[in-house]
């Protein structure tokens, strides 16, 4: 099965599985590829894990 990497306005990642609707709030990143793929993607790219709302805040 196909998935796409979502991301949401807190730069928070996800995997959705393709052809189905994206839920409010969250956009295709424009990665796709098998769930592993997808994962291996998100783990290279989302190095920090807090929201961005903390990170412009300067928080810890």
């Amino acid at each position: 099965m196909s998935h796409l990497v979502v991301v949401n306005h807190e730069e928070q990642y996800s995997i959705w599985p393709s052809g189905r609707e994206l839920p409010d709030g969250w956009r295709a990143e424009g990665f796709s590829g098998d769930r592993e793929e997808c994962l291996a993607h998100i783990e290279r790219v989302w190095t920090d894990l807090r929201p961005l709302s903390v990170r412009g805040a300067g928080g810890a």
